[in-house]
């Protein structure tokens, strides 16, 4: 069964595309009444708050015709940002290279958090170097994934 933020994701996707964005990602925060969803999205000519402002107007007409969300809940629209979460597999391919932090949803051999390079995509594994040693972790196992930004 899909998660709450790709159930989210699947319902707005047409809306966001259809109004020349791409759908970056989907996170729901469920915090009783203090509840969240974040819907990141992105362009090639980067977002503005006109842009963030039009994408909720519109996916929150959605969210609340088809209450995908019990009660209560704040909607954020933004850009991913310089350190973009990645949601998807094909995200990471861009990201070849670049220093990236994972935590996982378990441990896998001993520890759930992981920062390093990002090697590249094998399968559906996501290859990571952590100083000396590569990690082939499975990206149904990433709770989440952040670019960091170089500086």
């Amino acid at each position: 069964m899909a998660s709450k933020d790709q159930q989210i994701a699947d319902m707005l996707q047409p809306t966001v595309a259809a109004l020349g964005y791409e759908l970056w990602g989907v996170e729901y925060v469920a915090q009783g009444k203090h509840s969240v969803v974040r819907v990141y999205i992105d362009s090639p000519n980067g977002i503005t708050v006109d842009d963030c402002a039009a994408v909720s107007a519109q996916v929150g007409g959605i969210l609340d015709v088809e209450e995908p969300v019990a009660g209560e809940y704040a909607l954020e629209v933004s850009s991913p940002g310089v350190d973009r979460l990645l949601f998807a597999l094909g995200q990471y391919a861009s990201y070849v290279g670049e220093m990236v932090e994972l935590r996982l949803r378990s441990a896998f051999e001993g520890r759930r958090k992981f920062k390093g390079i990002l090697k590249g995509i094998e399968g559906e594994d996501v290859v990571i170097q952590v100083d000396d040693h590569e990690f082939l972790l499975p990206h149904g196992a990433i709770e989440k994934a952040r670019v960091q930004p170089r500086v």
